[in-house]
């Protein structure tokens, strides 16, 4: 494997398509060593979802095991203790993209957001993603989001602020783009039955339709991955392989054209099966125990 790939040279003119399971692993391996641009981070163990309160001691635990291998967290939520999360990745080196759970509660939606900005005055929000998918879910109206947006540009005027959604929804909703500072594009293949094949080229066209939206502004690719087991969703199939080319493809094509992505995720999470099916608790590069999955 070494004479194909090393940490001192670059992805750019290795054919994917004809490695075997081996090398692609020594690929990930490899690509993991040197450190991704950023990876979208949850702190859940088994038992744990949404409602649970994480403490910090936790969230230094399940960082420790990422932080070696990237450069930015991306977190969901300021409240439950995931307000902590920050604070703890900026000690351990880490740069962060903030993120603030908006749906159709409003009174939690107040308190996500101050949160938020106390995080982002404390310096420890490099990005602030106000919104994931809220437009998606049709848990809010375009105005109401735009509203939220303002509120954060307002109240933390030195990060870079913007919105998470599907990436077709910044061309659906113009005006949601133009509120955002930088485009944070969810871009998935796979739950677009695109098969594993196809999926960089189909994930390319995403974001070059996000990229169309956002009019000049910065875009980045806040979510794309592909689960190793599971059911398939139409053409795309879970499967080992299938998540290892998926990965390496991904990070060739961001070194390539150098674009900004957060892979999903950090770890497995049983608690997903209740909203996605059993292919929801599978799209970690680490499994629900730490291990990592692909080398």
């Amino acid at each position: 494997m070494s004479n194909l790939y090393s940490r001192k040279r670059s992805l750019a003119g290795i054919d994917i398509s004809s490695l075997s399971i081996d090398d692609l692993k020594a690929l990930v391996a490899n690509i993991l060593e040197q450190k991704i641009h950023g990876i979208c981070f949850s702190p859940y163990i088994e038992g744990q979802g949404p409602g649970t309160q994480i403490t910090e001691a936790q969230i230094r635990e399940r960082l420790s095991i990422i932080q070696p291998y990237v450069e930015w967290v991306r977190t969901f939520s300021c409240t439950e203790g995931n307000e902590l999360i920050p604070r703890v990745a900026t000690e351990l080196g880490l740069k962060t993209m903030v993120g603030v759970w908006l749906d159709d509660n409003h009174d939690h939606n107040a308190l996500e957001l101050n949160n938020a900005l106390e995080v982002a005055r404390a310096g420890y929000a490099n990005l602030l993603a106000v919104g994931n998918e809220v437009l998606l879910r049709d848990e809010m109206s375009e105005d109401q989001l735009i509203d939220y947006i303002n509120r954060a540009k307002a109240g933390a005027p030195d990060v870079p602020t913007g919105y998470v959604d599907a990436y077709f929804k910044f061309v659906d909703y113009p005006r949601v783009s133009d509120a955002c500072e930088v485009i944070f594009a969810n871009c998935y293949p796979f739950w677009e039955g695109c098969p594993a094949e196809h999926a960089l080229v189909y994930m390319k066209e995403m974001y070059r339709q996000a990229t169309i939206a956002a009019k000049g502004k910065r875009v980045i690719i806040s979510e794309t991955g592909w689960p190793n087991l599971g059911s398939a969703e139409w053409g795309s199939v879970p499967s080992f392989e299938n998540a290892v080319r998926y990965f390496v493809n991904a990070y060739q094509w961001a070194e390539e054209e150098g674009i900004e992505i957060f892979y999903f995720s950090s770890f497995d999470e049983v608690w997903k099966i209740e909203h996605e099916g059993a292919v929801g608790a599978f799209w970690g590069l680490w499994d629900k125990h730490g291990n990592m999955k692909y080398v």
